[in-house]
């Protein structure tokens, strides 16, 4: 009994390290358009999200739901699966957070959830039906609703302020961008932090501490607000920069349209129990509103390289969760040697990451890695992988500018001129 004690603590706290690995990581999703085009300071910014997270983190628990008694059958389900798949999740997240690339972290948790039910029980443990209309369409359609969204609200704005000065707009939609982030913390809390709920009180489950299908106890939210509101106060400025260049050129209206619009698809998901990806809508919504002005141009090459990047990661923290599930199976030993290899894992990957740091000094400095003039690792890893686009195509222009062109940043002066349009 003490084991399986001491068994079960070591989960709760490795969920909540997830949680707290999932909040720098995501929030460049809220926050990486207003801190370049410079509407808010970058502490400031992910202050305020760090707060926004925790208050979405009390309004549902429906998502939480999903995940405790939905994904995969609970019966005949160890305690140590969940050990294996929160270590495949975490580890998906700081390689990804190393190389600044923004994947999702609520498919890196379902990856190494599905990965290990299976290696412990076999492709039975897994609710087909519960992943193809909780997870799979949520994941094709979000971005896709959020996107159209934004190009459509995109379009009402220039329409309605067609016939005023661009000075005189400016200001009030930046004010309008830190409202639209606010609103896509609290989304985010509502979601994502109760993906992290959802696996401790499965745990629970697993122990008979709560029963099947029960809500998470109290402590478990307090427990998960917490922990994604520490990790985006962090702010995971790696991710912020990548989100903050390279995707599309958006003005201040153009912002807030696609925060606004990702806001609304967010909360409807956590509302209907839909378990979707913050960043994949979001990144939806910024590619919608950049063709939403006229002339307004979506880096293909970019973006494909952050489909291509999507689609690894299941799969990728599913093998490293079924991976660590076949070690647990082995014992006593196997349950440290995976602990010791999550903690070296993560040592190593935090000791990468000091080469060159990446915080709130340096996040928008013009340059794309470290001041050399080179493309980043992010850059470099996904393009092995990715077929180049053809010659003269929109997506080679779009990329080859994208290489030779920084954008400049919008002064945070309201007296000062316009400045041409930031990059996100």
């Amino acid at each position: 009994m003490e084991h399986i004690t001491l068994l079960l603590a070591i989960v709760v706290v490795t969920a909540l390290v997830f949680d707290f690995t999932n909040g720098f990581h995501d929030t460049a999703n809220a926050m990486a358009t207003t801190i370049s085009t410079g509407a808010l300071k970058p502490k400031t910014a992910v202050a305020m999200s760090a707060v926004l997270n925790l208050v979405g983190a009390f309004l549902s628990v429906e998502v939480a739901k999903t995940i405790s008694g939905g994904i995969i059958n609970e019966q005949g389900i160890r305690t140590e699966v969940i050990f294996a798949a929160l270590v495949g999740a975490i580890l998906w997240n700081l390689l990804t957070w190393l190389v600044g690339l923004p994947s999702s972290s609520s498919h890196a948790l379902f990856g190494g959830l599905i990965g290990a039910a299976v290696a412990s029980a076999g492709w039975s443990a897994v609710n087909g039906s519960t992943i193809v209309t909780k997870v799979l369409i949520p994941a094709v359609a979000a971005p896709l609703v959020a996107g159209l969204a934004a190009m459509a609200a995109s379009r009402l704005t220039y329409k309605i302020n067609a016939n005023r000065e661009a000075k005189a707009t400016a200001k009030g939609y930046r004010a309008g961008q830190i409202a639209s982030a606010g609103l896509v913390s609290l989304a985010h809390g509502t979601n994502d932090a109760q993906k992290t709920m959802g696996i401790i009180t499965l745990a629970l489950v697993t122990q008979g501490v709560v029963a099947p299908g029960a809500n998470p106890p109290l402590w478990v939210i307090v427990s998960a607000g917490v922990a994604i509101a520490l990790g985006t106060y962090l702010g995971g400025w790696r991710i912020i920069r990548t989100m903050g260049k390279g995707l599309t050129d958006l003005q201040p209206q153009q912002g807030f349209a696609a925060q606004t619009s990702a806001a609304t698809v967010i909360l409807a998901s956590s509302h209907l129990g839909f378990s979707l990806s913050t960043t994949q809508s979001c990144s939806g919504a910024v590619m919608g509103a950049g063709l939403g002005r006229k002339g307004g141009v979506v880096r293909w090459s970019t973006a494909t390289r952050m489909f291509v990047a999507w689609g690894l990661t299941l799969p990728a923290a599913g093998l490293v969760g079924a991976g660590a599930e076949f070690l647990t199976q082995q014992g006593t030993w196997g349950i440290v040697a995976v602990a010791i290899l999550l903690v070296s894992g993560s040592a190593v990957i935090w000791a990468l990451s000091r080469r060159k740091p990446v915080d709130h000094h340096n996040v928008t400095d013009d340059d794309l890695d470290g001041g050399s003039g080179t493309p980043g690792v992010v850059t470099t890893a996904i393009a092995a992988v990715t077929p180049p686009p053809p010659a003269g195509s929109v997506a080679a222009v779009a990329d080859e500018d994208l290489k030779t062109t920084i954008p400049a940043r919008v002064p945070t002066d309201p007296a000062a001129p316009p400045a041409p349009a930031a990059a996100v």
